[in-house]
């Protein structure tokens, strides 16, 4: 094959991209809070697409953080946790992960994405079979293809079917979920999942991405459960984890590809999310958490999210609304196949606590105008 093939390949695979109506570039915009502008035109904005569920990526004592450790570390870490890439920023990070979550410990990986093809491609190597949620996100699926276990994939939330995949497997399975569906925003029956999963002796993952308000679900005290997470949204910050019992957890740092082959995090990422998480941890949390609750009442009154679904079918009408929108200075986006199935594109509506009630105000506003009601 010559380079002029590879060109081609490559031509061909985008004009198909193309030709699906499915092409995609990234758009700079000014600033993180939800009030900013498209850096290319100038044009003030809305946003009520990002997953800084409680505006903390501009809390002044998080940015402070960030300065201080770039000041005492420098802007990266130069190699992996294993070799000289640790430092105090990322052990202290990892104690306040596993206080905050109540776990027994905690393992810091670069990003959301690599904690879940870490976790699940290392305990797959032991499980006769993982089932995974027909909804996951695609580090899950991701995951499971990076492990040697077979997969078996059960319809959204139904315990039955999972019951049955389990009961056909010899030996320990495991099964993967979001805690909240990130296309949705609906959560997952974690009481349920975890009692199926203790009744089977099943090893229980929980990607607990977007869950930035507290479950109404317990979990089943026999069940064993890893849990991973990001740093990236309601933290603010950047990176992953993974919590549990300690030997599990020793088990990733010794296991985990993502883990050891990958330089760790910048020092100010690291200390970004500490100090994000004592925010999440504390009466002013607390009083952020309520605004985000009150702010998706403010959309979809009792909505278990605050991702909000708005389905309209096709995707040339999903993008013509999200276009409309825009006009208005509302920037909501439409969400197409490949990530939602054909006939189920969407608007996806994320709401902050960052938002005002004059921006969830326009917000209405702009979807009435639209023909939309949320």
């Amino acid at each position: 094959m010559t380079a002029t093939d590879w060109d081609g390949i490559a031509a061909a695979a985008l004009d198909a991209v193309v030709d699906a109506n499915q092409l995609r570039r990234p758009r700079d915009f000014d600033g993180g809070s939800p009030r900013t502008s498209l850096s290319e035109t100038g044009q003030p904005v809305v946003s009520f697409a990002s997953n800084d569920y409680l505006g903390l990526t501009q809390h002044p004592a998080v940015r402070a953080a960030a300065r201080t450790a770039i000041d005492d570390y420098g802007t990266g870490s130069g190699s992996a946790r294993l070799i000289v890439g640790s430092r105090p920023v990322h052990s202290r990070l990892e104690e306040r992960i596993a206080t905050w979550r109540e776990a027994e410990a905690a393992v810091l990986f670069t990003t959301g994405y690599a904690a879940n093809l870490g976790v699940i491609a290392t305990m797959g190597r032991w499980a006769s079979v993982i089932c995974s949620d027909e909804l996951n996100h695609a580090s899950i699926i991701d995951g499971c293809r990076l492990a040697r276990a077979p997969t078996r994939v059960y319809p959204h939330c139904d315990m039955g079917a999972l019951a049955d995949l389990l009961g056909c497997s010899e030996g320990p399975g495991m099964v993967v979920s979001d805690s909240v569906f990130s296309m949705d925003g609906d959560l997952a029956p974690i009481g349920e999942l975890s009692e199926v999963c203790a009744g089977r002796g099943a090893l229980l993952v929980l990607d607990d991405a977007h869950l930035v308000l507290d479950h109404p679900e317990s979990l089943h005290p026999h069940c064993r459960v890893l849990r991973v997470g990001t740093l990236s949204k309601a933290v603010g910050a950047l990176g992953g984890f993974a919590t549990g019992p300690r030997t599990f957890m020793d088990l990733l740092v010794n296991a985990a590809r993502t883990y050891i082959y990958t330089p760790a995090a910048a020092p100010a990422a690291a200390a970004a999310a500490a100090a994000a998480i004592d925010v999440i941890d504390s009466p002013e949390g607390d009083e952020l958490k309520r605004r985000l609750r009150t702010n998706i009442d403010c959309i979809r009154s009792g909505h278990s999210s605050p991702i909000i679904p708005i389905i309209v079918g096709a995707e040339d009408r999903a993008l013509a609304t999200s276009d409309a929108l825009g006009r208005q200075g509302i920037l909501v986006p439409a969400i197409r196949p490949p990530t939602v199935p054909v006939g189920t594109s969407r608007l996806r509506v994320t709401v902050s606590a960052a938002h005002t009630n004059e921006d969830l105000n326009r917000l209405a506003h702009a979807l009435r105008r639209a023909g939309i009601d949320a």
